[in-house]
């Protein structure tokens, strides 16, 4: 699949750059296996982010038990609220750091990020998780630290990845048109949503069972992505 004038690669995570199931298997069983006893130990420290979970909750009266079992209900709602992926940050750093976990990151995209780089070209990602959380992901790979790859990470402090306003937003923030920018999502929402704000973008099914969704440009993988003429050597 080839694309022109493309100066700027926006990617998703999960179902993306690394499996799904790393992030259901892994990751979220050892976020939901220690937040509590992480929330209790550091409650004073992370006074901000509690007070935004009572603030959402619209009960400013929580408790420290009761601030736990919200946190813990959302996750099992798969709600994105930016104070629990805050905190899944912070206990994943624990995790990364003593060894506990390690990021697998699909081959070929790794193969077309170093490709891309080596073109010139900026690399973004955008995720539901936060930016603390995605930087521990690469950094911590099975593959080694690849956080020199990118220029740059969103999370939902920018927006929902299902509007069209937060992929303008990200294309304000990284000071290009949006017509130059390529996003790769596993979720066909967030494609049409990058197409609505006038990216490019491309749609990475990487189950062979699902069938194709309406006009979208559908890849397989990272490596039938073909960037042409993109101006962009010589770059930072």
């Amino acid at each position: 699949m080839e694309f022109n004038e493309v100066r700027a690669l926006v990617v998703d995570i999960e179902g993306t750059t690394s499996s799904i199931a790393f992030v259901k298997e892994q990751l979220y069983p050892y976020a939901r296996k220690h937040i509590p006893g992480y929330v209790q130990e550091h409650a004073t420290a992370i006074q901000d982010v509690l007070d935004e979970v009572r603030r959402i909750d619209e009960n400013a009266a929580l408790d420290i038990p009761q601030l736990i079992a919200v946190l813990l209900r959302w996750m099992d709602d798969d709600r994105k609220f930016t104070p629990l992926k805050a905190l899944q940050g912070l206990v994943w750093q624990n995790g990364f750091d003593s060894g506990a976990l390690c990021a697998p990151i699909y081959e070929d995209a790794l193969r077309a990020l170093r490709r891309w780089r080596e073109q010139g070209l900026k690399l973004y990602i955008y995720s539901s998780g936060s930016v603390k959380a995605q930087q521990l992901l690469f950094a911590h790979t099975e593959q080694g630290d690849l956080t020199p790859l990118f220029s740059g990470y969103f999370d939902t402090t920018t927006g929902s990845k299902l509007e069209a306003d937060s992929f303008r937003s990200i294309a304000r923030s990284i000071a290009l048109p949006a017509k130059a920018i390529l996003f790769l999502s596993d979720h066909i929402g967030e494609i049409e949503a990058a197409r609505a704000a006038g990216m490019h973008a491309a749609w990475v099914d990487r189950d062979p069972v699902l069938a194709s969704v309406g006009g979208s440009v559908r890849i397989r993988n990272f490596d039938e992505i073909v960037i042409l003429n993109t101006g962009a050597r010589g770059q930072d």
